[in-house]
């Protein structure tokens, strides 16, 4: 009994060491660190921005700023769409779904026009392109492996009572 509190009291100091810092938030910081800290938080900016841009960044001289988001946004809508279909109601989860689908069908053969009407296909942003469809069909085969399993589990059941009834 007195190994295990020696070793609990060792493992209550060494907690000790592990807690953060704590410095009194309320003090301004100087200037240079304002500035470098300012610094960081647009080199960190810049590059995520770089990034994510550099996806759409094929389209600019080919395509209108306004297709591009309107594309966007039709995908959006058509995994919002999915997800509902997944968490929404069995009476309508399948109009969702195919709605889901047909969008997703759409902004797959629209994308896929402007890339082949790049001067060099582009196989990098392929997944602007297949992202949404595979979502749809995603969720759609989810719901359709959910559906068999519920009923599955009815002819459970229905056999469970049967079985009783003999």
């Amino acid at each position: 009994m007195g190994t295990w509190r020696r070793r609990l009291g060792r493992a209550e100091a060494d907690d000790d060491n592990l807690t953060l810092p704590t410095t009194d938030d309320s003090w301004p910081i100087e200037t240079h660190e304002q500035e470098e800290l300012v610094k960081s938080f647009e080199q960190i900016h810049h590059r995520q921005s770089r990034i994510w841009r550099r996806y759409h960044a094929y389209f600019e001289n080919e395509v209108d700023s306004m297709s591009v988001i309107f594309l966007d946004g039709i995908a959006i809508i058509a995994c919002a769409l999915a997800i509902y279909g997944l968490s929404g109601d069995f009476k309508y989860e399948k109009r969702y779904l195919l709605s889901s689908t047909f969008l997703a069908i759409m902004v797959a053969m629209l994308w896929l026009y402007q890339m082949l009407r790049l001067p060099k296909f582009r196989w990098d942003v392929i997944w602007l392109a297949v992202a949404p469809l595979c979502c749809s069909l995603l969720s759609l085969y989810v719901t359709h492996l959910l559906v068999e399993s519920r009923d599955e589990v009815h002819k459970l059941r229905a056999a469970m009572y049967e079985y009783k009834r003999r």
